[in-house]
């Protein structure tokens, strides 16, 4: 402001004039617009427009009333206002920036809210919060602040302690939680310093920057297997160990068959069954059985562990299943849903004992038309378990056990696959990556995964029974209302997400057809086939992945658009899923005739089976960065050719051709120019010289890091 002259451009005394009231109206709103976070009085007001008379004074006070009576101020508390805007408020989840900032994510607005972080109020990430809008600036993204926490997600957070003589800190290992917890000596709870620990807060007084918090469990030294994989599930709140009551309350659970059970049930004892699983399976909760019917078709059973007939509703095994809702697979081992007891032996289908199913039926022709089925309760003895490498080389030409069968199968599957890709599913199938673990889990090598002809027989008869479990409950004549179901759901793609996943692949030479579903899905498909091999592939997999919904759990069915199918469900896995526990006692009581259950009751539950899962593939995609991050710790300094796998306006993602290792090369590492992000076009851009680096481009690249601790992989340009 120049000497001589107030905020309104007036020379001489503050208070020498006078304003009418639509001009101090529109600079009243202007100030609010200005200031869309901060509250206002009417001295305050008055103070920052010069204003001294008392008349005008009284104009501020009538004009703010005004205002907020027609919705464009909002009093917070007494005499003090705020910019208003329309919608006001919205509920939604918190992502935390690395910078300590947030994004509110809602299904309440178009776009993610950003939220300064003075204003989070102490939520952290995930928490879902009620967030006040600040009136939208145009072109600007919108912001607002967090007036209450409605649901914590994080009940413990994980990090290494560090002890001084008088107090202690944990530092937090994630980088979503960008605050050091507090520690009182007095509960430490026999933590030495590095160690790393699980900190529960206990407290955050409005005042201080950072909360207060006590261990609740020490997991040993940073870097040992152990301490790391149980870190990983504290990361994402999932257990790594059973309750004492839980596993007592299991082992009390009795294997007899009774007479009861055989005549309640179909009996399988005597027709060909047997297992297909990967080599180091334990819970075995699928079978096959085959046999030729008179008329010169085939009947094929499907049978499916019968967990629900051990797992009684309201026990304290049947809580934890719902509480963990899935079992958990990290790179090393599996934290199963329900006690070993149940998992591994009483419900698994092991071969050469009878075992209690839950199966569906169906009768077959030569080309793989179902012509008939039935669903119910039956008692098996599978003859064989084998591993997908076994039947494998027999369905590749090898002598074995069954061998007949096992090419009938092969036969009927594919035949089933083939129509199935006909109607419009999309053929999803990305390379899993897998590590060879010493005995104290260091990774000697790293191998990918291959889905095979043995893997695609199991899953065309899992998809078929979990399809025409879904049909038989959701397809109802016309009038009739279909009973509440669990339907596992995958929603259409987002057009705009479609749109520049098709503009990309341009550069590739690549092209597909968004225009239609089946259009979609045929040239999907297509271009899957086509950069089979190719240096791109990976990329062009995982964005084909992220331009579509994701699959997840509910009552309100919408189909399955990957798998083209109108109705599917879980039915295959209730050793692992509890879904599939709640599909298996819900056809249970509608064979019963039983009325149609609570919906609301099951959409909750829907809802918390979708979050686990969330959950648990979120932390074994975290083991599996440790365990690349870990093995790449020898290569340090070593070149390796890559493909930029993911562009941010912090730098870009490589990942390696070799290992699919991804690691970051950060912007500041690019020192030829100063790059910008160019998020239309996934790319980071050279200002002067406009060299690109863009998504799929290959590039040679030196490993600089290792960091364990934030399982993060560094690079720069070889």
């Amino acid at each position: 402001m120049s000497k001589g002259k107030n905020k309104t451009g007036k020379r001489g005394k503050k208070n020498s004039y006078k304003l009418n009231k639509q001009v101090l109206t529109n600079k009243m709103m202007g100030l609010f617009t200005n200031e869309p976070s901060k509250l206002f009085n009417y001295k305050q007001i008055a103070k920052y427009f010069e204003i001294t008379d008392d008349s005008t004074k009284g104009l501020i006070t009538a004009i703010l009333y005004e205002l907020r009576d027609s919705g464009s101020l909002v009093e917070i508390s007494r005499g003090k206002f705020k910019m208003s805007q329309q919608g006001g408020y919205i509920i939604g989840e918190v992502q935390l920036t690395m910078k300590g900032a947030g994004y509110i994510i809602s299904d309440e607005s178009d776009e993610d809210v950003f939220v300064t972080q003075s204003n989070l109020k102490h939520a952290l990430n995930g928490d879902t919060v009620k967030v006040y809008m600040y009136a939208k600036r145009r072109g600007r993204q919108p912001e607002g602040e967090v007036v209450e926490i409605i649901n914590k997600s994080k009940v413990n957070i994980v990090g290494v302690v560090d002890v001084s003589k008088n107090f202690a800190f944990m530092i937090a290992n994630s980088r979503q939680m960008p605050y050091d917890v507090f520690i009182p000596l007095t509960k430490l709870k026999g933590a030495k310093n590095g160690d790393k620990v699980i900190v529960q807060i206990t407290e955050w007084p409005e005042k201080y920057r950072n909360p207060f918090g006590e261990v609740v469990n020490v997991l040993g030294k940073p870097g040992e297997n152990e301490t790391e994989m149980h870190a990983i599930l504290a990361e994402f709140d999932l257990p790594y160990e059973f309750d004492k009551k839980v596993d007592d309350a299991a082992n009390e659970i009795s294997e007899i068959i009774t007479e009861e059970d055989y005549k309640a049930r179909r009996d399988f004892r005597d027709i060909t069954t047997f297992t297909i699983d990967p080599a180091d399976a334990k819970d075995f909760d699928d079978a096959l059985s085959i046999q030729k019917l008179g008329n010169g078709n085939w009947e094929i059973g499907v049978h499916i562990a019968d967990v629900t007939h051990y797992v009684k509703k309201k026990s304290i095994v049947e809580d934890e299943a719902y509480e963990r809702a899935t079992s958990v697979y990290l790179v090393d081992r599996v934290v199963p849903m329900i006690p070993e007891k149940l998992s591994n032996l009483v419900c698994s289908l092991r071969p050469n004992e009878e075992k209690l199913c839950y199966s569906i039926v169906f009768e077959l022709d030569e080309n793989a038309d179902v012509l008939d089925q039935w669903i119910g309760r039956t008692v098996i003895n599978s003859d064989k378990r084998f591993d997908y490498g076994e039947a494998q080389a027999i369905i590749e030409g090898g002598e074995g056990p069954h061998k007949e069968e096992l090419l009938l199968l092969d036969s009927l599957a594919k035949k089933i696959r083939a129509r199935r890709f006909k109607n419009g599913a999309i053929s999803f199938e990305r390379v899993e990556v897998k590590f060879d673990i010493d005995e104290k889990g260091k990774p000697l090598g790293v191998f990918f995964k291959e889905q095979k002809d043995s893997n695609q027989l199991i899953e065309e008869f899992m998809l078929l029974a979990n399809k025409r479990v879904a049909e038989f409950i959701g397809q109802v004549k016309k009038g009739q209302k279909a009973k509440t179901f669990v339907y596992r759901i995958h929603d259409k793609p987002d057009p705009e997400k479609l749109a520049r996943f098709s503009k990309f692949i341009q550069r590739f030479g690549y092209s597909i057809n968004i225009t239609g579903h089946k259009n979609i899905t045929t040239s999907i498909n297509d271009l899957l086939d086509e950069v089979q091999g190719k240096k791109e592939q990976n990329v062009i997999e995982t964005l084909a992945v992220r331009s579509m919904a994701k699959a997840i759990y509910s009552t309100k069915n919408v189909g399955h658009y990957g798998l083209s199918f109108p109705y599917y469900s879980h039915f295959t896995s209730p050793i692992r899923r509890y879904p599939d526990m709640m599909v298996h006692r819900m056809l249970t009581s509608y064979l019963n005739g039983d009325e149609s259950e609570n919906k609301n009751k099951y959409e909750e539950m829907c809802k918390h089976s979708s979050e686990m899962e969330r959950r648990a593939a979120e932390a074994e995609r975290a083991s599996i960065k440790y365990k690349q991050v870990e093995f790449m710790k020898d290569h340090i300094g070593d070149d390796f050719d890559g493909i930029i796998s993911g562009v941010t306006e912090w730098g870009f993602y490589v990942e390696l051709n070799e290992s699919k290792c991804e690691g970051l090369v950060h912007i500041r590492e690019l020192d030829d120019d100063y790059y910008f992000f160019d998020e239309d076009n996934y790319a980071i851009i050279g200002k002067r010289n406009k060299k690109t680096y863009q998504l799929g481009d290959p590039v040679k690249i030196k490993i600089v890091k290792a960091d364990l601790e934030k399982k993060q992989l560094d690079y720069t340009l070889a």
